[in-house]
């Protein structure tokens, strides 16, 4: 297995809830191999954790901006070391 190398964390805020943002997101992570999880957020919010090669966590982030450029008003985003914690990706609930 590869070494994952970067992880990734955002917060979207917009009408992120409510209108495909989890599924696609999990969609598309599965699809480029990331591991995490994604999940809405009480206060309207939804946060995305994954992990894996820069250049594809940068593809889930174009393709989430393409998908969702109607919807998303602002991310806060951040990079981080890869903690090597998951498995898998996976929605998660509150």
């Amino acid at each position: 297995m590869v070494p994952l190398t970067k992880r990734l964390q955002i917060y979207y805020n917009g009408r992120v809830q409510g209108v495909g943002f989890r599924f696609t997101a999990e969609r598309i992570a599965l699809e480029l191999g990331l591991v995490g999880w994604v999940k809405n957020l009480a206060d309207g919010r939804v946060e995305l954790v994954c992990e894996g090669k820069e250049e594809k966590l940068q593809k889930i982030l174009s393709r989430m901006d393409e998908q969702f450029s109607n919807y998303i008003r602002r991310k806060d985003i951040q990079w981080l070391s890869a903690s090597g914690e998951f498995d898998d990706f996976e929605i998660r609930f509150f």
